[in-house]
């Protein structure tokens, strides 16, 4: 599982493994996911497989919940 919240997709831009994935992230790095050929998605809370993105802390609840889920097996 990866779970990346804020700027932090820009560790998966720079990993390169963003590609055709379904994300979120803070506004301001939007073209930078789309760019680097992301699904960008304006929603609390992303999640495409093992895969869980965030756009910033007030989605905090929303992002932990599906943390604990995906960890749990649900």
């Amino acid at each position: 599982m990866v779970a990346a919240i804020c700027h932090a997709p820009w560790v998966l831009i720079s990993a390169r493994v963003i590609l055709g994935r379904r994300v979120t992230g803070f506004w301001s790095i939007r073209d930078d996911l789309i760019n680097a050929g992301a699904d960008y998605q304006d929603n609390p809370v992303v999640m495409d497989g093992n895969l869980v993105t965030s756009r910033h802390p007030p989605d905090l609840g929303s992002f932990c919940r599906a943390v604990i889920d995906l960890a749990a097996g649900r």
